[in-house]
């Protein structure tokens, strides 16, 4: 991809199996590098600010594609395994370096978190997250830096 996207993404979906929680999603996507900061807002909560959550960096690894790089810039004990599989994630489909910062919460779902709660809902971030990164997806052989492995 030779340009970045000129707008961030902004979208909110329902948090699985909640009834008045939703996901808010900001994506930016730049030449070489890809954005996402995720949070939660449950109806009642609308006029709060959403709180800081972990912040991860990951990026493909060119000497093991199948395992991409990460470190953590902030951590929040709750956020920090979803942020950290989810930046890897989407560093190893892009095949570009990712910044996470995720604040959601699993405490108004139906049985306030569980780990088949949080694995929906993070099958619906990255599925949603990837639909709208289509367009960017670059091919394996591309370096983070932009350039050719030849």
């Amino acid at each position: 991809m030779d340009e970045a996207v000129d707008e961030p993404v902004q979208l909110s979906f329902q948090l699985p199996r909640s009834l008045d929680t939703k996901i808010h999603l900001r994506l930016t996507i730049k030449s070489k590098v890809i954005l996402l900061f995720l949070t939660t807002v449950a109806a009642d909560e609308e006029d709060q600010p959403a709180p800081m959550g972990s912040f991860v960096y990951a990026l493909p690894d060119k000497y093991n594609p199948n395992q991409p790089l990460s470190t953590t810039i902030y951590s929040v004990e709750a956020t920090l395994e979803f942020t950290t599989r989810l930046a890897k994630i989407l560093a190893k489909k892009a095949h570009m370096p990712v910044y996470v910062g995720n604040s959601i919460s699993f405490a108004n779902t139906g049985l306030g978190g569980t780990v088949e709660e949080e694995m929906e809902a993070f099958k619906k971030v990255v599925e949603v997250t990837l639909d709208k990164l289509q367009s960017v997806v670059k091919s394996p052989n591309v370096l983070p830096n932009g350039t050719g492995s030849s």
